[in-house]
């Protein structure tokens, strides 16, 4: 015998509409500009539309789970290369890595991970888990 089904509740974020929020990162003063538009209690998946303005770069960090940037506008520079809108960059667990936007343009993206975010910084004396190079 079948089991009934019936249809999911959806989640819908007008990211047009929606007012930017502030994501502190205090080690390096910066106040980034976010909408949320999922999170998963059970795994720590999320995923934000975010923006880095123009000159901003996030220096030399890791994270303890992966994440990928789906660019939107603009152009993403990384460690490896710049990445223009309609890139998809995978930024595995671990590693140590620093991105941002170029010197004349912002980046908007969509920010996703795999699970629970944290940050830790190079040079972070405070931090326990900050990682060396």
């Amino acid at each position: 015998m079948a089991t009934k089904s019936t249809p999911v509740e959806l989640t819908v974020v007008d990211t047009t509409q929606e007012a930017w929020q502030g994501f502190p990162v205090s080690y390096i003063g910066a106040n980034l500009e976010h909408v949320p538009l999922v999170a998963d209690p059970e795994t720590g998946m999320t995923v934000l539309k975010m923006v880095y303005r123009a000159g901003f770069t996030n220096p030399w960090h890791s994270h303890p789970c992966a994440h990928g940037v789906y660019v939107l506008e603009g152009v993403l520079n990384t460690h490896q290369g710049d990445y223009p809108a309609g890139s998809f960059v995978w930024f595995p667990e671990g590693g140590v890595m620093q991105h941002g936007a170029t010197q004349d343009r912002d980046v908007t993206f969509l920010f996703i991970t795999n699970k629970e975010f944290d940050i830790h910084f190079v040079g972070d004396e405070s931090d326990p888990h900050a990682p060396t190079m």
